[in-house]
């Protein structure tokens, strides 16, 4: 019997469960242009991937493997020659988190057997979590994350959280301030490898998105390593008070840079958290900081995986508002914005394929939920634009988290809110065309008559979640008049958009 081993992009770690089972096994890496057809991708996620993965194939190469590097259009036919050549009798993978790659796994006619290997790349199993979740009637994710500090010992003293509290997140949602000096992120210049990708990427004639150059995000293991270690050093210190704030050109501020290495391999969840831990102590930093970002990984990174996992089938077709508008066409072009937020978050997309957590959830989700985007559309465009964009990860953060189309299977309630909230998180709407305090008029802001029209179409639902009836209150405090205003202003703003 002769074990071949299919590394997959996103599985770019030596220590990942098929390569770390056998150690002369021959191994093959794949650049397939049918897969990257399906959808749209970012042009600087395609560098990130088809570059790290060249870079992987060469440190595996230096450990004295048979490494195989193929670009094809197809992943069958590749397997299927490279099987054939050295008489492989079983094809090993590790087990692709993404449902649509598990299914074309499936779908391949090889000539061997096909193996798949428990996914190591999470903190939590598959099965742990599913029989964390199966007695549950709701999976919390504050009731996970406290199990998961527990079962890791992460910030703990015995069996008490250390600060006597298991969550900071009042301490981490300050306003910016007028003006801010923050650290400079680590970037990277190409190397001749990745200057190859980039042209690569720059020749291919279907539809991408988004700007291939600069390109500055780590490649390697190495390099994802010292972006971690100067996060560690020179940004988790002050990161946790204004994680939430968005201020016009720092488009990182104290934010960590280190999803699109996470999601691919290059670091791994408990190396993170045990390095962010030892700095708290080695270091006396503050520990809502420290708290902050240790839940991002150990807490939702961990629990929208586990969801994701834990739903059915039909949950990226789900739409539980019934949200039908097409998505804009400024979602492709941020020129065709005249809102500043909008389009200062979109165009940092365009350049980067990166946005922060706010950003997202707040400006762009929020937008596409209130004004009443389809779950799908929005959706696909989240998957296109990120560069540490994934089925696993944008299923739970769009169609769950950020759209509740699901109906409340993974947040309490909708993440719905007017411009005051823009307006209180960042200085865009001081350089905007339209007045964050109004709702109605000319210059009235679009997330204002839009949060309005959402709650007023919406009522019915709304109530059945219970944190909703103080806002839903306010509704009866509107005139009939201003109702039917807000809804004109709805309308008329569709009526006028370009669309996708």
């Amino acid at each position: 019997m002769t074990v071949g081993i299919w590394v997959l992009g996103d599985q770019l770690s030596q220590d990942q469960a098929a390569l770390k089972a056998i150690d002369n096994a021959p191994v093959i890496l794949i650049e397939s242009l049918n897969h990257v057809h399906e959808r749209q991708y970012h042009k600087q996620k395609l560098i990130l991937i088809w570059s790290a993965m060249r870079h992987f194939a060469q440190e595996l190469r230096s450990t004295k493997r048979s490494v195989t590097y193929i670009e094809s259009e197809t992943f069958e036919a590749p397997l299927i020659d490279w099987i054939q050549a050295n008489s492989i009798t079983e094809l090993r993978v590790m087990s692709p988190i993404d449902r649509p790659f598990a299914k074309l796994i499936e779908s391949l006619n090889l000539p061997c057997d096909i193996t798949i290997v428990p996914n190591n790349h999470f903190l939590w199993t598959e099965t742990d979590f599913l029989n964390w979740a199966k007695p549950r009637k709701r999976m919390l994710m504050e009731d996970f994350y406290r199990e998961g500090r527990k079962r890791f010992g992460i910030l703990m003293n015995g069996d008490k959280p250390i600060g006597d509290r298991w969550n900071f997140d009042q301490e981490n949602r300050k306003p910016p301030r007028k003006e801010f000096i923050t650290p400079e992120p680590l970037w990277f210049e190409p190397d001749e490898m990745t200057t190859a990708v980039i042209k690569k990427v720059e020749s291919i004639n279907f539809p991408t998105y988004g700007s291939a150059t600069p390109f500055l995000w780590a490649v390697t293991r190495d390099q994802a390593l010292q972006v971690l270690e100067t996060f560690i050093k020179t940004r988790l210190p002050t990161f946790g008070p204004y994680q939430d704030a968005m201020v016009t050109g720092e488009e990182t501020m104290w934010h960590a840079l280190i999803s699109p290495y996470l999601n691919i391999g290059l670091l791994n969840p408990l190396e993170i958290v045990r390095w962010a831990e030892r700095a708290y102590h080695l270091e006396n930093l503050s520990l809502n900081s420290v708290e902050g970002f240790i839940r991002q990984v150990l807490g939702w990174r961990e629990y929208m995986r586990g969801i994701y996992l834990s739903t059915e089938d039909d949950y990226p077709t789900r739409n539980w508002f019934n949200h039908t508008q097409p998505l804009p066409a400024f979602f492709w072009d941020s020129t065709q914005t005249e809102m500043n937020c909008l389009r200062q978050s979109l165009s940092q997309v365009e350049r980067t394929g990166y946005g922060h957590h706010i950003q997202r959830l707040m400006i762009l989700s929020n937008f596409a939920l209130i004004s009443g985007i389809s779950p799908q559309a929005i959706e696909n465009w989240f998957h296109a634009a990120f560069i540490d964009a994934y089925d696993w990860v944008m299923q739970t953060n769009v169609i769950g988290m950020g759209q509740f189309a699901d109906g409340g299977i993974l947040a309490s309630k909708p993440y719905a809110s007017s411009a005051n909230y823009v307006n209180k998180m960042s200085d865009y709407c001081t350089k905007c065309c339209y007045n964050p305090k109004t709702r109605i008029g000319d210059k009235a802001c679009p997330f204002n008559f839009f949060y309005w029209d959402f709650l007023d179409r919406h009522r019915e639902k709304l109530t059945s979640q219970g944190r909703m009836s103080f806002i839903l209150a306010n509704l009866d405090k509107m005139t009939p008049q201003e109702l039917t205003e807000i809804r004109s202003h709805a309308k008329t703003w569709h009526q006028n958009q370009k669309q996708d």
